[in-house]
Formats: structure tokens, sequence, C-alpha cells
């Protein structure tokens, strides 16, 4: 018996327990969201501050997830955007007083956004390994302009300054603590998920996923190629730099180490562990890859390079687990 196309829609949406997959995303969505609220109210002050550190490490993964996940780019650029989210932050809570959240914030993403912009014109032009090495080169210009120019930068040092108040004009005027600028950090990271979901789901990043699967094909139907991964390293950059700022704001300082290219290179292992392509995995991986670094630092301490079991973990996950956590978590549910 042959099945009509209204009964294929009917059927297809729906999964064993009777409810669509999209009612299933958003029971899990708000049942997570509500967890990560009520955290900070039952975990210690080191492990409310670890969980904010992880998200904001998930917001940096997430934004890289956009060009390695969707738009099939490999960016070793993303430790340059968000150092100088860091930087456009610091500079504005150093220069304005009183210290302001939303200045502080405009200045970090408009850093972030005039580097990304700078970079996406010169390394677009390029693909695959040769992409991947002009951003790696561009985050380290970045890295040796920071380092030595001291005067503005604070060389090696950094900068270092007051966390400005927690401010909702004509409503809410106050310091934060580790519990506010928890919630302050998860609302951002989930106005953006939903942000980049939404992107990822446009036409725009149809065209996105094009150019990952077959980039001739794209342009040869008249699709510009170039553009499109212009916007798609620039919107990258600019929630890689909402990143930067987050995390200056909760430690209050911003440190060159943050701009050389290994933070970029966690950034990827981060999409690796979790799940390229699924802006939920890679925040998965950023949890697991900082939670199973703090364990093996308080196992092992300073008597054996925790980095060296971490190293074979990972490269057990990569050769058992090509699709991450969360594709690993998808096969045994839909087992």
């Amino acid at each position: 018996m042959t099945t009509t196309p209204l009964e294929k829609t009917s059927v297809l949406p729906l999964g064993k327990s009777g409810l669509s997959h999209t009612a299933v995303f958003w029971i899990g969505f708000c049942v997570v969201l509500a967890i990560l609220i009520a955290a900070p109210l039952f975990l210690s002050e080191f492990w409310r501050r670890f969980l904010t550190e992880v998200l904001i490490w998930g917001l940096l993964a997430m934004s890289s997830d956009l060009l390695i996940g969707y738009t099939g780019m490999v960016s070793f650029g993303h430790s340059a955007f968000f150092g100088l989210g860091m930087y456009g932050a610091a500079g504005a809570l150093l220069i304005v007083s009183p210290p302001n959240l939303w200045l502080a914030m405009l200045f970090g993403l408009a850093g972030a956004a005039g580097a990304a912009l700078f970079v996406a014109y010169f390394s677009t032009r390029l693909r695959d390994i040769y992409f991947a090495i002009t951003t790696l080169i561009f985050s380290q210009i970045f890295y040796v302009i920071i380092f030595t120019w001291t005067a503005v930068t604070g060389g090696e040092n950094g900068l270092i300054f007051d966390r400005p108040h927690l401010t909702i004009p004509f409503l809410y005027n106050a310091r934060f603590t580790s519990t506010t600028m928890h919630w302050f950090v998860l609302a951002v990271v989930t106005a953006s998920y939903l942000i980049l979901r939404r992107i990822t789901q446009s036409p725009f990043g149809m065209v996105l996923q094009s150019i990952r699967e077959n980039e001739f094909r794209t342009r040869a139907i008249g699709y510009p190629v170039q553009r499109y991964k212009i916007v798609a390293v620039m919107l990258s950059g600019l929630f890689a730099g909402l990143a930067g700022v987050l995390y200056a704001i909760q430690n209050e300082f911003a440190a060159p180490d943050f701009v050389f290219f290994l933070t970029s290179g966690d950034t990827v292992i981060y999409n690796i562990m979790g799940g390229v392509g699924t802006l939920v995995g890679p925040i998965v991986g950023a949890g697991f890859f900082q939670l199973l670094r703090q364990l093996l630092a308080e196992a092992f301490g300073d008597q054996f390079p925790y980095l060296i079991p971490l190293g074979i973990i990972f490269i057990v996950m990569i050769i058992f687990l090509p699709q991450g956590l969360l594709g690993f978590a998808r096969r045994w549910l839909n087992k």
C-alpha cells in the first residue's frame, strides 16, 4: 500500500513516544535549562565558577562549530577573536568611569568583529588546510601585537580591572555575585545558542551546509560562495568575541595567553569530543574536556603530567567515537 505525501508528513516527525522531534527537543531544552538555572544554588563556590566557565568555553566552541561543522572550514583563529573580545571589554572598563557592563560588551564585540572581518577578507580566498593555516598565522600576528604592545595591552602581564555592576536600566543595579554571574552567562549563552540554531536552520545556513558538501557545485549554481564564507567567519568571530567578553568579566582580567593558538586548538578539541555540526555537541565537549582535565589534575597533581592521560583519552575517542559524545548518545538512544 502506498503512502500519500500528507500521510508521510504526519508520520515522519513522530518518534516512538508519539511526540514530534521538535516537541522532544524543546522538552529536553527546558529540562537542561532548568537544571543549569538551579545548579548554582546547590554547588560550592568552586564548582559554581567552574560551571560558569564551562558555559563560556561552550559558547566559544559553539561559535567555531558554525565554521567547522556547518561550513566545513577548520579555523585556528578563534583565539584571536576570543582574546580581542577580552581586551575590548577590558579597555572599555578601564577607560570609562564608572565601569559599564553593556559598553564593555559593545567594545569587545566591536573588536572581535573588526578582527573577524579582516581575517575573513583574506583567508576565505583559500580552502581546506590553506584556510586553517592562514587563520593560524593571523591569530599569531594578533598575539605578537598584544604581547609586545605593553603600553596599551600590559604585555605579558595583561590588564586587570574591576568587574562592572549588573545593570538593567531603571530596573536593577547591583554587584555581581557568583550566582548572578552564572545566571547572566547562562542567559547570554542560551540566547546565543538560539540565534545560532536559527541561523543554521535558515536558508543562509542551508547554503553554508551546501558549501561544506560541495563548494564547486554551490558556486556553479550561482551562489557567491566567498561572500557567504566571509559572513560565516564574521558571525563565528562575533560569538567568539562574546565568549571572550564573558570570560574577562568573570575573571576580571585579560591576558595574552588566551590569544595564543593553543586556545584555538582546545576549541577544535571541544568540537571533536562533543560532535561537530550539532551546536550542542561542542558545549558538551567543552564540559567533558574541562571536567576531565580538572579531575586528572587533582588525581595526579604535579607528580605526573596529567595531559598525557588526557591526550590518550582524546585519541581513543577519535578512534572509537568519531562522531563525538553527542553522536554516540544519539546512536545509543536510537537503539
